[in-house]
């Protein structure tokens, strides 16, 4: 009875990991022959697992990932994809997301651009980093809805404190003046203290012409090019191929 008490009072307090370990402990024969400081240890390390396990689950969530499952450790790595594994990995487990730096990925239709980053993003979010996904072409039409309902602002500043903005599909289709505008607005938040990634068949390059507007598209790449890390990929449409999609090379900062 006592015991049972015990549980309805860890749960109570929202110690769901330790209340479930401490069930299991009690239904474990050789959990008597340890002390009282091991089990005690145990029981914690299971509560920190838990809300760990729980915090990844929301991030992943909120992140709204268009492949959630993209994972750093399933990048394929055939040469022919011309793969600088050191510099993903470098990548993946240095502090771009903390210091705020631009990770630029370009390349053919088919090639992987979404999911290698994907994969980056939920490897921030493994790493305790809010993240945000958006499709490009679709930001215009949600930027108009926004606007027209009032919630833009509060909406900016959402934004501008995701700690990684995920941006697919940049430079396809034409955009309007009030998208160029928003866009500046939101580059602009992150520059230097929030990490944004971008995805692009359009060559690097090509950037400023499909922006339109030359003194906004030279604040927007001034701000985005700061600090950034550059992968291009090559190969076959990994789409008609059915095969998993695979990361690229050429990394700097």
């Amino acid at each position: 009875m006592m015991m049972h008490t015990t549980l309805t009072q860890l749960r109570s307090l929202k110690l769901d990991g330790l209340a479930a370990a401490l069930e299991e402990q009690l239904g474990m024969a050789g959990m008597g022959a340890m002390s009282f400081e091991e089990r005690l240890a145990l029981l914690v390390d299971r509560e920190v697992h838990w809300r760990s396990d729980r915090k990844l689950q929301r991030l992943l969530k909120q992140a709204r990932l268009k492949f959630g499952q993209a994972a750093i450790e399933d990048v394929d790595h055939r040469p022919t994809r011309g793969l600088d594994r050191r510099a993903v990995m470098s990548l993946a487990l240095g502090d771009w997301v903390t210091a705020g730096h631009s990770v630029l990925i370009t390349g053919p239709t088919g090639a992987g651009k979404s999911w290698l980053a994907c994969a980056l993003a939920q490897h921030a979010c493994r790493r305790g980093h809010t993240v945000l996904y958006q499709r490009v072409p679709r930001l215009q039409e949600e930027l108009r809805i926004r606007h027209g309902s009032g919630a833009f602002g509060k909406w900016l500043l959402q934004l501008a404190k995701t700690d990684v903005l995920l941006l697919d599909d940049w430079g396809m289709g034409a955009i309007d003046s009030a998208t160029r505008s928003d866009l500046l607005e939101i580059i602009d938040d992150r520059a230097g203290s929030k990490a944004t990634i971008i995805t692009a068949q359009l060559p690097i390059e090509h950037w400023h012409a499909w922006i339109g507007d030359a003194t906004i598209a030279d604040a927007i790449l001034d701000r985005i090019m700061q600090h950034h890390h550059r992968f291009t990929l090559t190969g076959e449409s990994i789409r008609q191929a059915g095969r998993r999609p695979a990361t690229g090379k050429e990394s700097q900062k």
